[in-house]
């Protein structure tokens, strides 16, 4: 690993120097393996100037193309693309890919990127398919070590203080609203931090909302995470804190609540399901008009028709160059240019639609926000959850009722009622969420 200084730890200085700076980190989330399995590297629309890695497949079974997904040999490509481009600041992956690019292969000795991995992967982001584990509430859990992602093995040797792989991570946690669990996460937590404190390891804290039904209303939503992180951290002494946040956007007031209580927090936003392009660009234009200093996005880019077009975009708006309009007009512009189909048209592409803010986008039980074309009329009326009659079941695309719909009993507010479900009920809904989740 060389000594290259990271855009980082330059932006992380200048913030803590003047908060007032116009210095915004931009994170590529890589880490959707934790998560999504097969379907994590995102679709073969996109894929690097490298193109088509050897696959195998039975022709009497199924074709490549029908498959659909990028394989991870075509899928590191596009890292090693967003690296070379050099346009982001961070690169999060799971430690696999970490020790594939970082430590094996040293793709960040000699660039300003830091590479970082997924430190822990609670339940709730185990979107497995015919799988219901983010319907049931968050529950702590690592895969990952610090050593192995520092290091690539069980433990590192400590008589250095530099490592072939990443020194940096992302811990989550999600706070249910319940005193046993939400006890338990902390203490999670506080063991994370002081393994990590010991061994010089610094991370970052996303924190997500809810992933069940709280019994917090979704206007409340922003205040309640606000408070959780605020009284998490009020124990937790410069050591051991996080140096930066990962957190949904819950409109202006959450966002400026937040940043204006410590001026040493350094407060980031997640960037949710893709949306359309307007999405995407609206919500890191308002976030850090707002005070957020960083945007971490994974699916948004993921999932884009060109990634790395994506990603200037990003970039020429957090430093001021074109609006979030102009550039979805401009990124339209690069796509014609390139002779690649767009997933929307322009007009589509320029509407802003509900945004879900979890990895499971059909949980009823996570958050979705609405992003406004104003505080008022839009980014201050936040979340809308799930709100269909008993029995109904919207399809994939949100447009209407599913052509299967089925019944299963609801409680009075439109949520199932889990506990009066029978076996067969239960399979029914987790296998319609899972169709209008996934298709």
């Amino acid at each position: 690993m060389s000594s290259m200084i990271k855009s980082l730890d330059q932006k992380l200085e200048a913030i803590r120097a003047n908060p007032a700076s116009k210095a915004f980190i931009i994170a590529d989330a890589k880490d959707a393996d934790m998560a999504f399995g097969v379907r994590a590297t995102g679709g073969r629309h996109y894929l690097s100037a490298q193109g088509e890695r050897p696959a195998r497949f039975s022709p009497e079974i199924w074709s490549r193309d029908e498959f659909g997904f990028r394989n991870l040999p075509e899928f590191l490509d596009i890292i090693r693309e967003v690296v070379a481009q050099g346009q982001v600041d961070i690169v999060l992956m799971s430690a696999y890919v970490n020790e594939l690019l970082s430590i094996k292969e040293g793709l960040f000795d000699s660039s300003p990127i830091t590479p970082a991995a997924r430190a822990n992967d609670a339940t709730d982001v185990w979107a497995i398919r015919h799988g219901c584990y983010t319907a049931e509430p968050a529950q702590p859990f690592r895969s990952a070590s610090i050593d192995h992602i520092q290091c690539g093995q069980i433990e590192c040797d400590r008589s250095v203080d530099v490592f072939p792989g990443a020194n940096l991570g992302l811990y989550s946690v999600t706070f249910v609203n319940d005193l046993n669990r939400d006890k338990h996460t902390l203490e999670s937590f506080k063991a994370f931090r002081e393994e990590a404190e010991a061994k010089q390891f610094r991370y970052f804290l996303e924190v997500f909302n809810p992933n069940v039904p709280s019994g917090v209303a979704p206007e409340k939503m922003g205040e309640f995470i606000n408070d959780h992180i605020l009284r998490s951290l009020a124990g937790v002494t410069d050591a051991g804190r996080p140096v930066f946040l990962k957190i949904p956007y819950h409109g202006p007031r959450a966002m400026e609540e937040l940043v204006q209580y410590d001026p040493n927090m350094i407060v980031g936003v997640l960037g949710g399901s893709a949306g359309t392009t307007y999405d995407a660009f609206k919500l890191i234009h308002d976030a850090q008009k707002y005070g957020a200093r960083v945007a971490l996005y994974g699916r948004k880019i993921n999932q884009a028709e060109h990634q790395l077009a994506f990603i200037e975009m990003l970039r020429l708006i957090t430093e001021g160059v074109i609006g979030p309009k102009e550039a979805v007009h401009a990124y339209h512009g690069v796509l014609q240019q390139k002779g690649i189909k767009a997933h929307r048209s322009l007009d589509r592409d320029l509407a802003i639609t509900e945004q879900a803010m979890s990895y499971d986008e059909s949980s009823s039980g996570k958050s979705r926000v609405m992003m406004g074309e104003s505080p008022i009329d839009g980014s201050e009326k936040a979340e809308k959850q799930s709100d269909l009659p008993a029995g109904k079941v919207s399809d994939a695309s949100g447009q209407g009722e599913a052509p299967c719909a089925v019944d299963w009993p609801m409680l009075s507010d439109g949520r199932p009622d889990f506990k009066t479900m029978t076996s067969q009920q239960r399979r029914a809904y987790d296998q319609d969420r899972l169709k209008r989740t996934f298709g």
